[in-house]
């Protein structure tokens, strides 16, 4: 026989979401196993089997709202299960039974067995570290915090990739690879020492402030990219004076239209020129290391600095846009970075990224790969400089270039032509139209 399995009383929810399937069809389950784990506006709660079984029929999927009463799956229960009352009857009869006392003949003795070896210690979780109050702030289904618990893996340095970013268990299980592969902490996996507590407090007062989820992040891969990626910096200067002059009419043109036309967009186009010019900096390696794969589409990635930290989202084939399309959707994205709202589907995909400081000041810097980018394009302040024509000095609007890239696919000669003939498209903004 089969039963019916229906969703109980949950009190006062009403029409709530299936966030999470836990078992299938086919699947032997035990009295109080969870089956769906379901989400209200204010709680997240699991669902448990009333009584053990197989499942013969889901009925539920992710995504379904469902209320007291709404039907789970059919349930063929268990042929050998015995109910806790008879148990307990045939307990009873067990221990009225009078004792019947038998002699037997006595056992030879035999050595006492050798004490088993001790086991070896457990090895500690490289995550074992779990801070109470963001594990309990991040958004994930009570299954999920448990396994989380398990694995010793603390869900607020987790980034979620289920739907509204929920945290998935292959989230998780990700995270853990990626500590793993990374030694277990700060300098495990370069055998170098990890950095030594310190109370600070003992020269003065102090302030512990908690970094923002984005700033933890961020400093994950920025360090896998760091110790993992090869880099080298090449410097270079662009002579964007005509470039300029061209920009601030069109930002003149269009500012009535609400449209913001800034360097960023020449650049751009320029650095599509570029990668169209050397494909090897349109590439990345797959992951054993041994294969280039090259790519035949361009997307930028363009670092933006929000309250919370840097994020960095990809605007896509930007070789198919106008100078006036990138604006407008740089000034979008912009808009989404800062009001967090951006979508994880919005950072990803990206084949070079750009990050502009020149709206803040320096005149040069080293950044980091994007990896599994294998170059990134640091942009400085742009200041007039004398520049020799020939016969005499001139002033010019000279533009600061950092290009780092991954030396493992990129040799050096490479890189500073990279950047020469980034350097003449910005110096000749018709070379765009090439």
């Amino acid at each position: 026989m089969t039963k019916e399995i229906v969703v109980p009383d949950i009190g006062d929810f009403d029409n709530v979401e299936v966030i999470e399937v836990l078992v299938a069809a086919g699947d032997t389950v035990a009295a109080e196993d969870s089956l769906i784990s379901v989400e209200s506006d204010k709680a997240a709660m699991e669902i448990p089997a009333p009584e053990a079984g197989v499942i013969k029929e889901m009925k539920v999927s992710v995504g379904d709202t469902v209320s007291e009463g709404s039907l789970i799956m059919i349930l063929e229960p268990s042929a050998a299960g015995v109910s806790e009352s008879e148990t307990e009857n045939a307990q009873e009869t067990l221990e009225a039974k009078p004792e019947v006392k038998t002699e037997t003949a006595p056992k030879p003795e035999t050595p006492a067995p050798a004490p088993a070896p001790k086991p070896a210690p457990a090895k500690v979780s490289p995550t074992a570290k779990i801070n109470e109050e963001t594990f309990s702030k991040a958004y994930a289904s009570p299954s999920i915090r448990k396994f989380a618990r398990e694995l010793g893996v603390d869900l607020g340095q987790v980034e979620g990739s289920g739907r509204k970013n929920r945290i998935t268990r292959e989230d998780v299980q990700n995270f853990v690879k990626r500590a793993l592969s990374q030694g277990g902490g700060a300098g495990g996996g370069l055998g170098v020492a990890p950095m030594p507590e310190i109370d600070f407090s003992q020269w003065g007062a102090i302030e512990s402030k908690p970094l923002s989820k984005i700033n933890k992040l961020t400093g994950q891969f920025l360090h896998r990219n760091w110790v993992t990626v090869p880099h080298v910096t090449q410097f270079d200067e662009a002579d964007i004076t005509d470039m300029e002059a061209f920009r601030k009419s069109m930002a003149a043109e269009y500012k009535e239209k609400g449209i913001r036309i800034t360097p960023l967009v020449f650049m751009m186009k320029a650095v599509v020129s570029a990668l169209k010019q050397f494909p090897r900096f349109n590439s990345s390696l797959d992951a054993t290391g041994e294969n280039l794969i090259l790519k035949n589409y361009y997307n930028v990635g363009i670092a933006v600095d929000t309250p919370d930290g840097l994020v960095v989202p990809v605007v896509q084939d930007v070789d198919r846009k106008s100078l006036v399309d990138l604006a407008e959707e740089l000034g979008e994205i912009s808009v989404k970075a800062r009001d967090k709202k951006l979508k994880p589907s919005d950072m990803q995909g990206g084949c070079i990224t750009i990050s502009s400081l020149g709206g803040i000041g320096g005149t040069k810097f080293t950044p980091i790969v994007n990896a599994p980018e294998v170059a990134i394009l640091g942009v400085s302040r742009s200041k007039m400089q004398p520049v020799w024509n020939g016969t005499d000095f001139e002033p010019r609007l000279m533009l600061p270039l950092s290009l780092s890239y991954d030396h493992r696919v990129i040799d050096g000669a490479d890189g500073a032509r990279f950047t020469s003939f980034l350097s003449r498209v910005l110096s000749d903004t018709r070379r765009l139209l090439l």
